[in-house]
């Protein structure tokens, strides 16, 4: 669960976006951003073995598993993609990369260390940059990770969601209780850095069942914990028949507050409303999209956020994962290639930078937006007055009211 927080999107046409020339997004415009933000890299791998019923991100089943997988074809798409975007981001450093998905381990080692030996031919990669993949325990071999690691994946990022069979079933996940401890076990060995994917408020599960999933994925003494509420998001097998036995909100607040009272007391800061990690190993990938840093999207279905010196841009790919590899090898996998509008990129930025628990810089606002401070002062006076953030002449930070309130606090910066 690593993409950012983003504006709804028009559906995309069958027709791909025109190629524009680099001196298209150069031309002067209304903004006036004085630097670039961080530039990351995200690499989408649309395949899982089976879609589960929570999941709105763009994936499709590959029953026949990872041996029937084009991932030679999809490969060379993503570095054909990569190749065509690269005028865009000449230059400029990526500080990390997520690989995610999809089950990106459903693609072996070999195709992974293929697809990161092209990214470093042809992107200057920081020293230390952050390489991420995420991983389902329903895909797990013996010395699989270690592989992983052996390519240049520096992260692994494991879904677990739960750790309680009946939980599993009821969420539609492919593995158990079983094949979960034994993945992180292995994570363990193979990475410094990795991060458990928890979820809660599961349909029929109480406080207690909630303490026990927590503690165990907790014993694991993983440096990196991200716990999410279950949500029934539009389009998804949930939304369209809710499963039975969902909690009530109160009963999801206490677990909420019980989450964060056994996390501080394992000694996980909280650093974003749903991350929580030992010092030193907060995710860097997921910072930049809170930061409003950019991202290059490649893969089926993939957002891109790109700033240039008087303009943000927003992209998507092609969707459909063969009609992605088919344009991208084409060169152009762009379905939608949209400026952000000046008036909505205050509540872009808030959307993402109200999640840090550390807040954000009045300065980075400027810089990230290209716009007057003025622009939220508004807002941010509102916010204040309602207990939802605290600030100084420099920077702004929710407050726990703000962080249990956040859609409240976002919405005071929509666009009139």
């Amino acid at each position: 669960m690593n993409t950012p927080p983003l504006p709804p999107v028009v559906a995309a046409s069958p027709a791909a976006a025109p190629l524009q020339d680099i001196q298209h997004y150069l031309r002067p415009g209304l903004l006036q951003l004085s630097s670039l933000p961080p530039l990351s890299l995200y690499i989408h791998i649309p395949w899982c073995l089976r879609k589960c019923p929570y999941c709105d991100f763009n994936s499709h089943e590959a029953r026949a598993g990872s041996a029937e997988l084009p991932e030679q074809r999809y490969v060379d798409a993503l570095i054909a993609d990569l190749e065509t975007a690269l005028p865009l981001i000449w230059g400029r450093a990526v500080h990390s990369v997520f690989i995610g998905g999809g089950t990106p381990s459903l693609f072996s080692p070999e195709a992974i260390d293929r697809l990161l030996a092209a990214m470093r031919a042809r992107l200057p990669l920081d020293a230390g940059c952050e390489i991420t993949l995420e991983a389902n325990p329903g895909t797990f071999e013996r010395e699989r990770f270690r592989a992983y690691r052996g390519a240049g994946v520096t992260r692994l990022s494991i879904g677990v969601q739960s750790f309680n069979d009946q939980h599993l079933q009821a969420i539609g996940r492919v593995h158990d209780r079983a094949q979960a401890l034994a993945a992180v076990q292995e994570a363990r060995e193979a990475f410094e850095t990795f991060n458990l994917d928890l979820m809660y408020a599961l349909p029929g599960q109480n406080l207690a069942q909630l303490e026990q999933d927590l503690q165990t994925a907790l014993a694991q003494q993983p440096p990196h914990l991200s716990v999410y509420h279950l949500t029934l998001e539009p389009g998804t097998l949930f939304a369209k028949r809710p499963p039975p036995g969902l909690p009530e909100d109160d009963d999801a607040y206490a677990m909420l507050d019980r989450i964060t009272e056994l996390t501080e007391a394992a000694q996980l800061q909280r650093y974003e409303v749903s991350a929580y990690a030992r010092s030193g190993h907060e995710c860097q990938h997921n910072r930049n999209y809170w930061q409003f840093g950019d991202y290059l999207g490649l893969g089926a279905g993939a957002h891109s956020k790109l700033s240039f010196a008087h303009r943000v841009m927003r992209q998507v790919r092609f969707r459909e994962p063969q009609l992605y590899m088919a344009q991208a090898l084409a060169g152009n996998a762009i379905a939608q290639d949209q400026e952000v509008r000046r008036a909505d990129l205050p509540f872009e930025f808030m959307l993402n930078a109200t999640r840090l628990k550390q807040g954000f810089a009045l300065a980075d606002f400027s810089a990230r937006t290209g716009l007057a401070i003025t622009a939220i002062a508004q807002g941010l006076q509102q916010a204040e007055a309602q207990g939802l953030i605290e600030r100084d002449m420099e920077t702004v930070r929710p407050t726990v009211r703000g962080f249990d309130f956040l859609s409240d606090l976002q919405a005071l910066f929509l666009p009139v």
